[in-house]
């Protein structure tokens, strides 16, 4: 994949979405490793940063006050609550790759990838799956970051992400 293709002067935009525990970020980081001429939009969050994350890398970490500035103003191309913390692509950002003839991809839940379909249904969208319900629950407690409670909420909230898989272009068993 060039970084222009020359048949499409504006680039691609890719949407990658799955539920927690299901390797969507491990994809992300090896699809961009794999072809560097790839973009990846960083995301707003009012989410604490974590100690492993960079500003700016990972994620634009912004108070609640100025996420909800910026859903006034109109700056985001999706915008969702997770975990009680807000998530957003910033839409100048992602409009700027595109129109430069670069590939973007987007690692978004399903929420957002739903907001993203209706402005931009050119999109392409690919949703993560575990290969089984067990499997999910043993990555979720896996990583060790997380209490009893937060993993079983999230391991609830996962599957009824997961009922959402058929309204994506591609679905990927990770």
């Amino acid at each position: 994949m060039s970084s222009k293709p020359a048949d499409n002067p504006r680039g691609n935009l890719f949407v990658i979405a799955a539920p927690s525990g299901a390797g969507k970020t491990t994809l992300v980081h090896k699809l961009m490793d794999a072809n560097p001429a790839l973009r990846f939009s960083v995301s707003y969050t009012t989410r604490p940063k974590r100690h492993t994350e960079t500003e700016g890398k990972d994620y634009f970490f912004v108070t609640p006050e100025t996420f909800q500035t910026m859903i006034a103003a109109g700056d985001f191309l999706e915008h969702a609550l997770v975990f009680d913390h807000r998530y957003g692509t910033a839409k100048s950002q992602v409009e700027s790759l595109l129109n430069d003839g670069r590939n973007v991809i987007l690692e978004i839940d399903w929420q957002g990838a739903q907001q993203v379909r209706n402005h931009m249904p050119e999109c392409r969208s690919i949703f993560v799956l575990p290969p089984s319900v067990a499997e999910l629950k043993h990555r979720l407690k896996g990583r060790g970051t997380d209490s009893v409670a937060v993993i079983e909420r999230r391991f609830q909230d996962a599957l009824g992400d997961i009922s959402h898989w058929r309204e994506f272009d591609f679905a990927v068993i990770n």
